[in-house]
């Protein structure tokens, strides 16, 4: 069985982390390491977590000063000892067959560069929609919307290399994807809902307008794109923000074929 690191950032999740954290004890496959790196929570996660630490599969590291998402999630990936680098983050959930069914997927095919779907729950635990995802994504489909689910994403670093996210404050999991399609061609998605997301009020992604201002500044730095390739982009982002909220039907039969 070839062995998965979980990079799993937290802050302040002292309600969630538990949770999170029995979804993968929970795996159907068992060859994993769960890298859990505390952004210097002012709460109670950090004793949340010490219990299952008895699990040698577990392991905490603990920042010296707060380095937000994305230096984070270095941290644990540099430390990740895996053949393939997955990412959950701490208030957000697998399916008990998650891993088995996305390693099984990636060898079987060769992929070095998977995602799946996953469905939206509140915060509370309650389920809300689903999110179906593309039978597979090329750098140039990216550019104009992010259809990758951070939680459901695994690389291989065989292949590819420990790859880490470029040091924006949002949406440095999108930097990434964008980094891997460069070497990768495409990434490529399983046509099944194997995570949940957790919609919080508080959450980085609500803020939309500041999200949008890291979206053009990924698309200029990384992907490398004239503002008027930039700017097209975004219209196409915006777009298919709208269809995917107001006409799912047209989103999921038109945009994920």
């Amino acid at each position: 069985m070839e062995s998965v690191s979980i990079i799993m950032p937290a802050y302040n999740v002292e309600d969630y982390i538990e949770e999170s954290i029995r979804s993968v004890i929970e795996q159907t496959y068992s060859n994993w390491e769960l890298i859990i790196i505390d952004d210097r929570s002012t709460d109670q996660t950090i004793s949340k977590v010490e219990p299952y630490l008895a699990d040698n599969r577990i392991k905490l590291l603990v920042n010296e000063c707060n380095l937000g998402g994305a230096g984070t999630r270095n941290r644990g990936i540099d430390m990740a000892s895996g053949r393939f680098i997955a990412f959950l983050d701490s208030d957000d959930l697998w399916s008990p067959e998650k891993l088995e069914q996305q390693v099984d997927f990636m060898l079987s095919n060769g992929y070095q560069f998977c995602f799946t779907g996953y469905s939206n729950i509140s915060e509370t635990g309650k389920y809300l929609n689903e999110v179906e995802c593309p039978k597979k994504v090329s750098f140039s489909d990216l550019l104009k919307s992010n259809y990758i689910g951070c939680l459901t994403v695994m690389y291989d670093t065989a292949t590819l290399g420990k790859q880490s996210m470029p040091l924006y404050r949002k949406r440095q999991d999108y930097a990434l994807w964008l980094k891997l399609l460069k070497l990768t061609g495409h990434a490529y998605g399983l046509q099944s809902s194997l995570a949940q997301y957790r919609i919080r009020g508080g959450s980085l992604s609500k803020s939309k307008v500041d999200a949008i201002k890291f979206y053009w500044q990924i698309l200029r730095d990384v992907g490398k794109c004239s503002v008027a390739k930039s700017s097209y982009n975004l219209l196409c982002y915006l777009s298919i923000v709208c269809v995917k909220k107001f006409s799912p039907s047209i989103y999921n039969n038109y945009f994920l074929k």
